[in-house]
């Protein structure tokens, strides 16, 4: 079997995550020699940027160079990471990558320009943050038994916005139907922002997404909270069921977050990137926000990552096949 340079390097980055050769070395003391762009593959207005904002502050402040974030909506993730694999493998391009992304679209997806195992690196898992399912108050249901028995009753007259095919609000829903029987209709938007005008509008009728995203709309009362898809209940809403305890055992989705960098940087500059990425979410400020928004900070390293997501493969590669998701 034939493995490219490029294969191999990013092979050396995840399993020993360092390199004694002296070239390496130069390239990652060197490093960062100019400001980082850190691109988001969704719309502004959503957890995925609230994430990436959280810790680019703080690596910046870390490292002495700007990381500035880039959002770069289009075609569920595709149009960034298409991007981000062609641009140099010198730390200085950083994708948010999230289960849409990485353990979604491979198998939703036909004819990706790009492998995502082979042609980008892992670097750290930064945060996972609750799905929480939510309904506009002008349904005629008080919580999610309800919910879903007049969507049952009612197929196909309730529409659910996402922030576009592959995201965690699009996976999780399907999900949902699938493990209720209930028949919604998927609208995609280009990021949690427009979905939510719309959602906020009565436009739309249902939608899940982080806390980050939908925390002040529910405490204003604009939506209503009907579940949340985490194992446990979450300790902003303690009255809110999980969809679990509600009769669908063992279901259990949420939104996680990582880096990832174009195959072939330097196993160094990705050891440094995950240091110095796990002290950031060590900060006040990222602690802080995180908590506020019942997100739970990563920071471990490579290797780590790279095994969660290959295990969220397995899982959603499953998923996908059995609720029929497809692009739209």
């Amino acid at each position: 079997m034939h493995f490219s340079r490029r294969q191999m390097l990013a092979a050396a980055a995840v399993l020993t995550g360092f390199s004694s050769s002296p070239r390496v070395q130069a390239q990652a003391s060197a490093w960062p020699a100019k400001p980082i762009r850190f691109v988001v593959p969704f719309a502004p207005g959503g957890t995925s940027e609230i994430v990436a904002r959280s810790v680019a502050a703080e690596l910046t402040k870390q490292l002495g160079v700007s990381v500035y974030v880039e959002n770069k909506p289009g075609g569920a993730g595709v149009t960034a990471m298409s991007e981000v694999a062609k641009s140099p493998p010198d730390g200085h391009t950083l994708i948010l990558t999230h289960v849409g992304t990485l353990a979604v679209n491979p198998f939703m997806l036909k004819n990706q320009p790009y492998d995502v195992n082979r042609d980008f690196a892992p670097v750290t898992l930064l945060a996972k943050v609750p799905n929480v399912f939510v309904i506009h108050p002008d349904v005629p249901a008080k919580n999610f038994q309800e919910f879903v028995a007049y969507a049952k009753a009612n197929p196909g007259k309730l529409n659910y916005g996402s922030a576009g095919n592959a995201s965690a609000g699009h996976l999780a829903m399907e999900y949902l139907k699938l493990v209720t029987g209930m028949f919604i209709t998927h609208i995609p938007y280009r990021g949690t922002g427009p979905q939510l005008t719309d959602l906020l509008a009565g436009r739309t009728q249902a939608s899940s997404a982080g806390m980050p995203a939908l925390g002040a709309h529910i405490r204003s009362g604009k939506l209503r909270a009907i579940a949340v898809g985490t194992q446990q209940r979450i300790p902003a809403m303690p009255d809110v069921p999980t969809v679990a305890e509600l009769g669908f055992k063992n279901f259990e989705t949420s939104q996680w977050y990582g880096i990832h960098v174009p195959a072939g940087t330097p196993p160094e500059i990705i050891r440094r990137l995950q240091e110095e990425s796990f002290k950031a979410l060590r900060s006040s400020a990222v602690t802080e926000r995180f908590a506020t928004d019942n997100a739970v900070g990563g920071g471990g390293p490579a290797s780590e990552y790279a095994e969660f997501v290959r295990k969220e493969q397995a899982i959603w590669k499953d998923i996908v096949a059995r609720a029929g998701i497809k692009p739209d």
